[in-house]
């Protein structure tokens, strides 16, 4: 809970020194947190730093997830700090309940994300920035090995890219985003990381797209690869359709229908979530 803790602290000062700002840019443009605590979709991080501050300005920004699917359900809680809207360093604490077998796995996840170059709004490629998500395993580790995994920590490295297209269709904007992950982790790192089908790093493709219904409601879809590590059980690419109400700059709510497919041997994972985000 270091990490947890840190960045709380840091979110305290922001605001005790009045830093903390809502931000110039567009509502919607720094995207939600996702589910490892990075800016982004649901399911996968997005090119934008958290909250909807430029340079010279900075963030933080509280979340809260609950999934659930048919035979799991997944909480999460998370902070992220935005610092001039050229690095966010984020903290996500996942819990996974195994409704059906019994048990609890649960993951902390410490992220990086460097913007590169580009702006969301404004340039022809958008803009893009490079992450970091160190996971580990905190409890769970045995049914992790049981299952296959060679570890119960690791690393993912992250290319992502998003574009918002005005008047794309039907005089709505458009979000689009594509992410390329460098991972070997099994179910996100729930189930550990590597197995006896595979050890090494593969490169995963994560896409989305959202339409700005109004300037407060946007609808869209993810789609996010998955790499396939574990004799004992497929794993399966993880899908979703997503609704977001944009309150306000500071508070926004999302849900969404999951297909997440197999898991650890439980077929059709299909379910939905709710996320709740505050940014100050």
């Amino acid at each position: 809970m270091k990490g947890y803790q840190t960045l709380l602290v840091l979110t305290g000062w922001l605001l005790i020194d009045g830093q903390a700002l809502a931000g110039s840019r567009l509502a919607g443009t720094g995207g939600v947190m996702q589910i490892e605590g990075a800016s982004g979709g649901g399911l996968s991080p997005w090119g934008m730093l958290t909250g909807t501050v430029s340079e010279g300005e900075v963030a933080v920004t509280l979340g809260a997830t609950r999934a659930d699917v048919d035979d799991y359900h997944l909480v999460v809680s998370g902070v992220a700090a935005n610092l001039y809207d050229r690095i966010e360093l984020s903290y996500a604490h996942q819990r996974l309940a195994l409704d059906t077998l019994g048990g609890n796995q649960v993951q902390e996840i410490y992220g990086a994300k460097l913007r590169l170059f580009g702006d969301v709004l404004y340039r022809p490629w958008g803009v893009w920035s490079l992450g970091v998500q160190h996971k580990a395993l905190i409890e769970g580790q045995a049914l992790a090995r049981a299952v296959g995994a060679r570890d119960t920590q690791g690393n993912d490295i992250y290319l992502a890219g998003s574009k918002l297209f005005f008047d794309a269709f039907a005089g709505r904007n458009l979000l689009v985003n594509t992410t390329l992950r460098s991972t070997k982790a099994n179910q996100g790192g729930l189930l550990g990381f590597g197995g006896d089908r595979g050890n090494h790093r593969e490169l995963m493709i994560e896409t989305s797209v959202g339409l700005f219904l109004t300037p407060d409601w946007i609808v869209g879809a993810e789609y996010r690869q998955k790499p396939d590590n574990l004799g004992f059980a497929g794993e399966d690419d993880w899908r979703d359709v997503y609704v977001a109400w944009l309150i306000s700059k500071h508070l926004s709510l999302t849900g969404a229908l999951l297909d997440l497919g197999d898991i650890a041997g439980l077929e059709r994972q299909r379910g939905g979530y709710l996320s709740l985000q505050l940014s100050l």
